[in-house]
């Protein structure tokens, strides 16, 4: 079994395609952990708010099944509907174990890590200890340095998938601007 990290987001129903989408990992991955969920400002395209959050689980799949086990969860969401208003779902695998370079058309780890506060604040939150496999630094200790850099605007909200509050309340009310 290999851990996996993906990012996920939502613009529109934001609530609803996390939760579904939540729901069908859980049955492709084993032992599935989930960061507090961020709200975030678009970038690079104009659009409403996303909600984000980085997730882990172990997988026996290679990498070019996984990915397009989660294009087929990203379908199903509405994602490539020709009339889709917004990103219903995005989902991104952001490291693979610890394979790096082009692997099965995908790019690992992904560029977006080191680059998206709402992708690297939520994995330093689940995984800070865990070292970036190009870099080696620590993701907790890359957050602090994006930190006081960043221009993005990222807040933690209250989220809850199965009974279960993924973002603590401790977190609730901490935004990054």
């Amino acid at each position: 079994m290999i851990r996996v990290y993906l990012g996920l987001g939502s613009n529109i129903q934001r609530e609803r395609h996390l939760g579904m989408a939540l729901d069908e990992l859980a049955t492709l991955l084993v032992d599935l952990r989930c960061s507090p969920v961020f709200e975030s400002e678009a970038v690079g395209i104009r659009s409403a708010p996303f909600f984000n959050l980085v997730v882990a689980g172990d997988t026996d799949l290679d990498p070019a099944v996984l990915s397009q086990q989660l294009k087929a969860i990203e379908t199903r969401s509405g994602r490539y509907a020709p009339d889709r208003q917004g990103l219903p779902l995005d989902i991104d695998i952001l490291l693979f174990g610890e394979l790096t370079g082009e692997v099965a058309g995908l790019t690992l780890p992904r560029a977006e890590i080191l680059r998206n506060a709402f992708v690297l604040w939520p994995l330093a939150l689940l995984a800070g200890e865990r070292r970036h496999p190009g870099d080696g630094r620590r993701f907790d200790e890359l957050w602090q340095e994006m930190r006081g850099q960043t221009t993005q605007v990222l807040r933690p909200v209250s989220f809850s998938w199965q009974g279960m509050d993924l973002t603590p309340p401790t977190l609730l009310g901490v935004d990054l601007a």
